[in-house]
């Protein structure tokens, strides 16, 4: 059937980073995890001067000619550029794809290096230093920063399901996470969803918790109840200064449902828009399974385990329409 578009406050929690009280913070953080999994993120520490640069260097590369951004389109490990409509994210209900165009950027993992024999693993490609002075060492520093942050973020959720801070820290778990910068950039192209015209259409992240800096112009909405009929679908603005956390299915997972992995699409205002999300999942062999905290005999686990790297492969076969890997 039907959906309603909703227009008024989202009223997600905020997460404050400087607190020092963690036993508050977690249990804010479990309760918004909970109920809609989103929430700001405030007082995170990153340098908001950087991320500033990040958005400018973005903006630079997708002004490129198409000529010039097609040299380094994205390849088998998923890193480079994804050109407008490359990705379908609801492909029922899409009459065409994303009107957006990224650029992916993963952890660097030399072709000498064993672990580039996994898919999804190996080394980035940059734009040229000719063409974009400074442009690689931007965004490596602010990965760099984004994993710290991400890795932080992290502790405070495992503190939120009753876990030891340092638990997801163990050897296998995510302590060579697979890592995910994106740059984004949607078309002025206004959304019509009756008509199946999206920036992104509707999907659930695939991994474990994105960071996602937005710039002023609105555009995200979440459906807190994906079963629903009609369908609700509230705004959930851009907060300056702020990140805007989402989980992943693997955290649904691994939290036995306690915990949410929310249905969100974009539905562009007619205006040009940039983000840039930054994906943390866990490590490539890692086996999400029902964590020891949310589980019981008459809680036993609902999902099967799974493999990160098997469950991130299969997700991106489904929406990237060019996305094809070699390695086994």
């Amino acid at each position: 059937m039907g959906e309603a578009n909703g227009h008024g406050d989202n009223n997600l929690a905020c997460v404050d980073m400087s607190s020092p009280d963690l036993t508050t913070t977690a249990a804010r953080l479990r309760q918004a995890c909970m109920d809609v999994g989103f929430f700001y993120l405030i007082n995170h520490g990153l340098d908001l001067e950087l991320l500033d640069q990040v958005f400018e260097q973005s903006k630079n590369f997708f002004a490129l000619p198409m000529e010039q951004k097609m040299t380094v389109l994205h390849d088998k490990n998923h890193r480079g550029y994804t050109p407008f409509e490359e990705e379908i994210l609801d492909p029922a209900k899409q009459s065409k794809g994303d009107s957006k165009e990224g650029y992916y950027i993963g952890r660097e993992v030399p072709d000498s290096d064993p672990r580039s024999k996994k898919p999804l693993h190996g080394p980035n490609q940059y734009p040229s230093s000719e063409v974009l002075p400074g442009w690689q060492e931007t965004m490596e520093r602010y990965f760099d920063e984004a994993m710290k942050l991400s890795r932080r973020v992290a502790g405070l959720i495992a503190l939120a399901l009753n876990l030891d801070q340092t638990y997801f820290d163990k050897p296998g778990l995510l302590d060579d996470p697979m890592a995910a910068l994106r740059l984004l950039h949607y078309s002025a192209e206004e959304s019509h969803p009756g008509l199946g015209i999206y920036g992104a259409g509707a999907h659930s992240d695939y991994g474990m918790i994105t960071l996602l800096a937005t710039d002023d112009v609105p555009g995200l909405q979440i459906c807190r109840n994906k079963d629903a009929v009609p369908q609700i679908w509230e705004d959930v603005q851009p907060r300056k200064g702020a990140y805007i956390v989402n989980l992943g299915d693997m955290l649904e997972r691994w939290s036995n449902g306690l915990f949410r992995s929310t249905l969100h699409r974009v539905v562009n205002p007619g205006v040009e828009r940039y983000s840039i999300p930054f994906f943390f999942e866990p490590n490539y062999d890692c086996v999400v399974e029902c964590l020891p905290t949310c589980c019981s005999e008459d809680n036993p686990p609902k999902y099967p385990p799974i493999t990160s790297g098997n469950h991130l492969l299969g997700k991106y076969k489904i929406t990237h329409q060019g996305f094809k890997s070699d390695k086994v």
